[in-house]
């Protein structure tokens, strides 16, 4: 491949956010309405099972003590004596 080919490569048009909505939209022009309702399933189950790990790891973190107010430190600075 030389520059010019690599210039004249559509995937280098679609690195622009103008490009990959074309890009985005010629694969939906291209693809059937069955491989849509599949790409959603496996879109949905990858939030599902996001959001489960999400939780799972939530869950297994000890919980953190509370903050202390700044009016209870130890330290006084304010004070002289």
């Amino acid at each position: 491949m030389n520059a010019t080919t690599l210039q004249d490569h559509p995937g280098w048009q679609w690195c622009t956010a103008e490009g990959a909505e074309l890009h985005t939209l010629l694969m939906g022009y291209n693809s059937s309405f069955l491989d849509k309702v599949q790409w959603l399933e496996e879109a949905e189950n990858l939030t599902l099972a996001m959001a489960a790990s999400r939780e799972k790891m939530q869950l297994a973190q000890p919980a953190s003590p509370p903050d202390q107010p700044a009016s209870a430190s130890p330290t006084n600075c304010g004070s002289s004596g």
